[in-house]
């Protein structure tokens, strides 16, 4: 990020900004919160009016696309409504999936009980669908890969779940906001319990990459978002110790 900014600019032409933003910024105004930091505002100081096109939940980080212009947006806009943007992400979980690849869709109703959780729910839920692969298993975690073909609220989170997962540092769905701790993935760890500083403690999920189609070129551009500071030491601390890295090609 640079200097006093929430954000890195990943790309920036006349026509589109890609940025990835970090976990904690709303990218757009909040119900509960009017006066919650935003990232809208944030890059609006920075590039004058801009025209949104999708989001990303708050505690996520990640790759955030706007449009410059009108005629940007609409174009865009169209890719998005017609499933043709591409969306990766990366989440770290708790325990370790049954499957290496696994295509999940349900029926998902936003805000669906008590706690404002998004549920399955067979009637009044709209379809959804997110394609899961496993990219690196570090026990007591696994790093995951999630394509969402939909774009429905927490749908990622949501969807494991409904699989009994859930991503590392999430209270909502996975019941703790447990920090991830080097003293307890390294055996031969010694430092002081009462200094140590968690390697995470926010929701472990990452927008890493979106691809669209350029409204003026015509052309795929990709935007890929590198791991955020802490999000990395996790991967680089339990790479050392399983060597398993979700950042190495995938063998098909």
């Amino acid at each position: 990020m640079k200097k006093n900014t929430p954000y890195d600019i990943l790309y920036c032409d006349d026509s589109l900004v890609a940025v990835s933003k970090r976990s904690g910024l709303l990218v757009a105004q909040d119900r509960y919160d009017a006066t919650a930091p935003r990232l809208d505002l944030e890059l609006e100081n920075e590039f004058g009016r801009l025209f949104a096109l999708h989001r990303i939940d708050k505690d996520t980080s990640g790759v955030v696309v706007y449009a410059r212009t009108q005629e940007a947006h609409r174009a865009v806009s169209l890719q998005f409504q017609n499933r043709q943007v591409e969306k990766i992400y990366h989440a770290l979980i708790n325990g370790r999936p049954a499957w290496k690849n696994h295509h999940e869709e349900a029926r998902l109703l936003p805000d669906g009980d008590a706690f404002h959780r998004t549920v399955v729910h067979k009637r009044q839920g709209k379809p959804s669908v997110t394609d899961f692969t496993v990219l690196a298993i570090c026990p007591p975690y696994t790093w995951i890969e999630a394509r969402p073909v939909t774009g429905r609220t927490h749908q990622i989170r949501a969807h494991l779940w409904e699989n009994g997962l859930s991503i590392v540092c999430d209270p909502l769905y996975g019941g703790n906001q447990k920090p991830v701790r080097l003293s307890e993935i390294k055996r031969s760890w010694r430092g002081d319990p009462f200094e140590e500083r968690p390697l995470l403690d926010r929701l472990g999920l990452h927008a890493y990459q979106l691809t669209l189609t350029h409204p003026e070129t015509q052309e795929p551009s990709t935007f890929t978002a590198p791991y955020p500071r802490d999000l990395d030491a996790v991967r680089k601390q339990l790479a050392k110790i399983h060597s398993q890295d979700p950042l190495a090609p995938q063998v098909l």
